[in-house]
C-alpha cells in the first residue's frame, strides 16, 4: 500500500487520530508492515520478541494460556506492554486469517512516543482501558 494511502488509512485509528496528515506520513515511515498468515502466532505468551503493533487488516485473537480472551481488528494494538516493561509478553496474539499490521521495534517505542505525546496520551488512555477489562476478567 502506498504510504499516502497508508496514512489515510490510519487517520481512522483512534491510537493516531490527534495526528496532522504530515505526522501520519511520519508514523508510516517510521513504521515497518508485516503481514501474518492464518493461525501464526504473532507474540508468543512468555518468549521475548516485542514492537508495538497496529493491525491495518484482519484480525488476531488474544489467547492466555489457550484461551482466547479478546479480538484485536483494524486500528487495535498490541505488544505495547512488553516494549514499555521491557518483559515477555503476557499472551499469545495469534492471526486469525491473513493479518497485516504497522510494527515499530521495542528499541523505537520510547523515542517515538516522546515525540509523539499526544500518541502517548492515546496509548494511555488504551491502557486504562485494558486495565479496566482485565479487572473485569478477574473478578
Amino acid at each position: 500500500m502506498a504510504g499516502q494511502e497508508l496514512a489515510d488509512t490510519i487517520a481512522g485509528f483512534a491510537l493516531f487520530a490527534d495526528l496532522s496528515t504530515p505526522q501520519r506520513e511520519q508514523v508510516v515511515d517510521v513504521f515497518s508492515e508485516q503481514w501474518f498468515g492464518d493461525g501464526e502466532k504473532v507474540l508468543r505468551q512468555g518468549l521475548s520478541g516485542s514492537g508495538l503493533y497496529v493491525v491495518l487488516d484482519g484480525a488476531a485473537a488474544i489467547r492466555i494460556d489457550g484461551v482466547d480472551r479478546a479480538t484485536l481488528r483494524a486500528g487495535d494494538y498490541f505488544g505495547e506492554i512488553s516494549c514499555l516493561l521491557g518483559e515477555a509478553p503476557t499472551a499469545d496474539i495469534v492471526a486469525m486469517g491473513s493479518l497485516r499490521c504497522l510494527v515499530l521495534s521495542s528499541s523505537q517505542v520510547e523515542s517515538f512516543l516522546k515525540s509523539n505525546p499526544s500518541v502517548m496520551y492515546r496509548l494511555l488512555q488504551g491502557e486504562a482501558r485494558k486495565v479496566r477489562t482485565t479487572t473485569k476478567w478477574l473478578s
